[in-house]
């Protein structure tokens, strides 16, 4: 039996699997937490890493290995392959300014088409958390350890790289090994999704000269070996993986609810959208993973609950006790501003209230289609760029929630599918790690999959969108 391991490294956490390379089945898993804060050393990963596996049973059994792991971010290494200041995260919000005067100048002042140019370009808009503009901040705000930096990559690189048994002290041709994905790299500003290859001009714009990158491996390929002798997958970003996780293929979307709403899709062609909404990544396959993100998602429940003093589990049951439009209720769920649509100074509404259907289940039922119906707004931003919806995959921790999968079932008007909760990155790196050993990526049983059906509501959309448009 040939064993693969699987790997996710998070904001949060590290979290590693070890399954059956042909079934899947899990032979053993670890867990480390990483220090919290938007910048942090490296090296933290890497011990999180080393206590996962130790938990896990070690690698010296497995015959291969993927990272999957949060994307954007800037590791910055030196000459000699050190790291040159804490890596950024993607949620550090300091090069937003960098972020703004990168698509202005693009436009020779006009936003428009500076937002025209980069979705074209790189098929996203440059924001806060995207590699290339924390590159421009460093340069301006850091110049001497712009100066120091000779090779860039992001947190699953780093990783990878030292798993091949490289690391600080190793000189510029051990920074030659450096290697990605297309889904990782899609998310750095200055890689092209659609021609597959980096964008060197805009690192000579942003940290005002190209550094050693990673070499961007095909979704199979493998990226060396580690010292006791496993292959290396490519690895991926935390969604393409997740998407690898899930087994999801052209036509699904997966809807994630967590702290926040991502709607992203598995699509045959890449998308550019000036609007800014939808992300036009890659995938971890050689599709496209086209995403859209909301702000406001689990956290909307766990106010709504505290309000009504209940638990998440009364919380689902009060919302089914209540009929499909929670009797003319509607909140809007803005409670943190919103990105899709790009409102950042919006706040939460609660309207068509009565004296008749106040009520705590109407409220329950009116904070789930809230944030149901929002995240439809994201999959109309996905569609209005030309992807195609067949199913939906709903994913995350508020997906466990009856009320939340029969409320999208009801509204996105889709066959919903609701994988068994797991460690979905981690799988995905672990299923990519037996297809990069296989030559094919394995179909594991999915077998905990569970299909929701509903009646359509498509009222409950409609008047959703209704309030929206008019109150902003």
């Amino acid at each position: 039996m040939a064993l693969v391991a699987g790997i996710d490294s998070s904001t949060q956490s590290c979290k590693v699997v070890i399954r059956d390379a042909d079934t899947g089945a899990l032979v053993r898993q670890g867990r480390a937490v990483h220090p919290e804060g938007t910048e942090v050393d490296p090296e933290a990963w890497w011990e999180a890493l080393q206590s996962a596996l130790r938990e896990a049973g070690g690698l010296a059994d497995v015959a291969a290995v993927s990272v999957g792991g949060q994307q954007h971010g800037m590791v910055c290494l030196d000459r000699t392959g050190a790291v040159v200041r804490p890596a950024l995260l993607w949620n550090d919000t300091r090069s937003a300014a960098a972020a703004l005067a990168m698509i202005r100048e693009a436009g020779n002042g006009d936003e428009s088409t500076g937002a025209s140019y980069w979705a074209t370009t790189t098929g996203t808009l440059p924001v806060a958390s995207l590699t290339a503009t924390k590159l421009r901040w460093l340069a301006e705000h850091e110049p001497e350890n712009a100066a120091r930096t000779a090779a860039v990559c992001l947190p699953h690189d780093w990783l990878s790289w030292r798993l091949a048994g490289h690391g600080p002290g190793d000189g510029t041709e051990a920074l030659q090994q450096l290697f990605t994905d297309r889904s990782d790299a899609s998310g750095t500003g200055y890689y092209s999704p659609a021609s597959g290859s980096y964008l060197p001009h805009v690192l000579e714009q942003t940290l005002g000269f190209t550094p050693i990158l990673p070499r961007v491996l095909e979704p199979l390929e493998s990226g060396g070996r580690t010292p006791s002798g496993a292959l290396l997958g490519p690895g991926a970003g935390d969604n393409a993986a997740a998407a690898l996780g899930i087994n999801a293929r052209v036509g699904d979307v997966i809807v994630s609810l967590g702290t926040s709403g991502v709607v992203s899709a598995i699509s045959a062609a890449p998308t550019a959208d000036s609007s800014g909404l939808v992300a036009g990544f890659a995938d971890g396959t050689g599709n496209y993973l086209p995403l859209a993100c909301t702000l406001n998602a689990s956290r909307v429940f766990d106010a709504t609950a505290r309000l009504l003093a209940v638990d998440l589990q009364a919380l689902s049951d009060l919302a089914l006790a209540a009929a499909p439009g929670a009797d003319g209720l509607v909140l809007v769920p803005y409670f943190e501003g919103e990105r899709t649509p790009n409102l950042p100074d919006a706040t939460g509404s609660l309207t068509g209230i009565t004296l008749s259907n106040l009520t705590p289940a109407n409220l329950a039922r009116a904070a789930v289609e809230g944030v149901i119906c929002s995240l439809a707004d994201g999959l109309q931003a996905l569609t209005a760029q030309g992807v195609h919806a067949e199913r939906i995959l709903l994913i995350g921790g508020a997906a466990r929630s009856a009320a939340v999968q029969q409320v999208a079932a009801a509204v996105f008007g889709l066959p919903v599918l609701v994988p068994e909760p797991g460690e979905y990155v981690a799988d995905g790196a672990a299923r990519q790690a037996a297809g990069v050993l296989a030559g094919v990526l394995p179909d594991w049983d999915a077998a905990g999959t569970n299909a929701v059906t509903a009646e359509p509501a498509p009222q409950v959309l409609a008047r959703y969108r209704q309030e929206t448009a008019r109150l902003f």
